[in-house]
């Protein structure tokens, strides 16, 4: 992924449901005018949900997402059908085709159903429209021809007629899919509501072996960006040069007003930052920004309560390649064994395999969540709400467990007055 491209967890995204051979793929294809779906007569082609980066205007960057037949059978059928009902914990606008010859049934109905409940906008397309016979007027066609019963239980708010293959009405489903786009829904910016334009940001990056070759990870590169957004200026050095380069910029009378350091150097860092220069971490800028730093805080002080035995799960957002000393399979388990004294028992998860049900763990610990987006880090902090499961993150466990967590919520004095 190239520094010029919007990350994925930044774009919204479009899914598109639908029954198989409704024409999700061939719906797909002309939205986006290129072969991005495998089309094809054969029933249930899409197996595993499709995810593809793209421009789609007039929305701009999107992830649009292709998912496998809702009414799918048997045991393997069953299981893609799952998967479908999954990508809607990331999903921020859904496309529902439905094939006009057949009309919406209980599979369609369910599925709005669940649009309703997540809140997610949504927009039932009527595909195949050419291929309706010439006495149904097309206007009338959606609420009678199309339900197949009159106790259909949805009116559609938002229902258009296409035919993917004579292209008719494409331009205007995508100005309709782009009319729901939904509203910026963070809460804060990563970072510029700490500081002030011409503000000097220290933001510290050690490079060793499990740093990527020849660039800046993504919460990196992502605070860098909202930092010039908001006109402040950013030092990055390395964890070695840090304690000469502050010395250097007090000793011109430059001091920085914020220290954002990575949390695996934060002991380190902590010692070399003088204590009147605030001092955070990347995982929490991200924990405030797509998550919930209050809940993360409070999660974290389970740590306290563990017993032998209790069941910990230990979340990543992608599925990177482990390496030997890899922070969520090996440093976090003997970080939370040392600070305990207890063995706890860990299960780890990557990627989009969330479980739906938590509750037999004690404790969830996420990774920062970078590759998700926050409609989906948001869906699982609730998963752990609901169920009385206290969910930290990576970043703010470490701050705990090496005991600078106070710390490095001084510049968030809210959340600062919830530790004992």
């Amino acid at each position: 992924m190239g520094m010029n491209q919007t990350p994925a967890s930044e774009r919204v995204h479009i899914s598109f449901f639908g029954r198989r051979n409704a024409g999700k793929s061939s719906i797909i294809n002309a939205v986006t005018g290129q072969e991005l779906a495998i089309v094809s007569d054969v029933k249930g082609t899409t197996t595993d949900p499709v995810y593809k980066t793209m421009e789609l205007l007039p929305l701009g960057p999107v992830m649009v997402i292709d998912t496998p037949g809702i009414d799918d059978e048997g045991e393997l059928g069953s299981l893609r059908v799952k998967k479908s009902y999954q990508v809607l914990n990331k999903t921020d606008i859904a496309v529902l085709v439905v094939d006009s010859t057949v009309g919406k049934g209980v599979p369609e109905d369910a599925l709005i159903r669940r649009f309703q409940e997540k809140g997610i906008p949504y927009v039932v397309v009527y595909n195949k429209c050419d291929l309706l016979s010439d006495d149904t007027d097309a206007a009338s066609a959606v609420p009678s021809a199309l339900s197949g019963r009159e106790d259909a239980p949805f009116s559609d708010a938002h229902s258009i007629l296409v035919s993917a293959s004579q292209k008719t009405n494409i331009y205007e489903l995508k100005e309709l899919i782009a009319s729901l786009k939904p509203e910026d829904t963070h809460k804060y910016p990563l970072i510029g509501d700490l500081m002030s334009p011409l503000d000097l940001i220290v933001l510290v990056v050690p490079i060793d072996k499990a740093a990527p070759k020849g660039r800046l990870i993504l919460p990196q590169q992502q605070t860098i960006r909202d930092i010039l957004e908001h006109g402040g200026l950013s030092v990055v050095v390395r964890d070695t040069e840090l304690k000469d380069s502050l010395e250097n910029l007090l000793d011109k009378g430059v001091r920085p007003r914020l220290v954002v350091t990575d949390s695996q150097a934060f002991a380190r860092v902590s010692q070399d930052v003088p204590g009147d220069i605030p001092l955070t971490s990347f995982s929490i800028l991200f924990a405030r920004y797509k998550g919930d730093l209050q809940t993360a805080v409070q999660g974290a002080a389970a740590l306290d309560q563990l017993q032998d035995g209790d069941k910990i799960l230990i979340a990543e957002g992608c599925t990177h390649h482990r390496q030997c000393d890899d922070i969520g399979t090996v440093k976090i388990p003997g970080w939370i064994r040392q600070y305990t004294g207890k063995s706890p028992e860990f299960v780890f998860v990557s990627g989009t395999e969330f479980p739906e049900d938590v509750s037999g763990y004690r404790l969830v610990v996420h990774c920062g969540g970078c590759m998700l987006n926050e409609r989906e880090m948001k869906y699982r902090i609730a998963c752990c709400r609901d169920q009385n499961v206290p969910i930290t993150n990576y970043g703010i466990l470490i701050a705990r467990i090496t005991g600078i967590l106070k710390r490095s919520l001084e510049p968030f004095p809210d959340i600062l007055r919830l530790l004992p």
